[in-house]
């Protein structure tokens, strides 16, 4: 498959062009999604507190940053006729472990509409994701 018959999609974002990147790409019956973060549109959603020094003051945005990041996948989804039912693997790289793992199960049925999310995934974590304020980043790759 030539690169030409890949489709991409975006969401206008500043940091798309800054960074050099497409939100999502779909080759063949793969779709592969970009790590996505709460962002809603080009404005930062539930950012965590920074202290004086930068650092995560409280986790406590977990839940809420995580929300985000699963509707831009789904919205990025469905652009290519797709959906989180269509999910194969994610990887969910997070700042803190603890408030990922507590956060992660309620979250994730919910965005999955199932108790049992039909979906590989392996939760990682990072000492720093791109920009201030951002807890957790989730990328996917989804089979159409």
């Amino acid at each position: 498959m030539s690169p030409n018959d890949a489709r991409t999609e975006n969401f206008g974002v500043p940091w798309e062009e800054s960074y050099g990147y497409v939100q999502a790409i779909k080759r063949g019956d793969s779709i592969y999604v970009s790590g996505q973060l709460a962002n809603d549109g080009a404005d930062l959603v539930a950012m965590a507190p920074l202290d004086d020094e930068g650092q995560i003051a409280d986790a406590g945005n977990m839940a809420d940053q995580m929300r985000q990041a699963y509707r831009n996948a789904d919205v990025l989804l469905r652009r290519f006729g797709a959906s989180l039912d269509d999910v194969a693997e994610e990887v969910i790289y997070t700042l803190d472990i603890d408030a990922a793992f507590q956060a992660a199960g309620p979250v994730r049925k919910a965005a999955y509409g199932r108790a049992d999310p039909q979906v590989a995934s392996t939760l990682v974590g990072a000492t720093r994701l791109a920009i201030p304020g951002q807890l957790v980043e989730i990328k996917m790759v989804a089979r159409v």
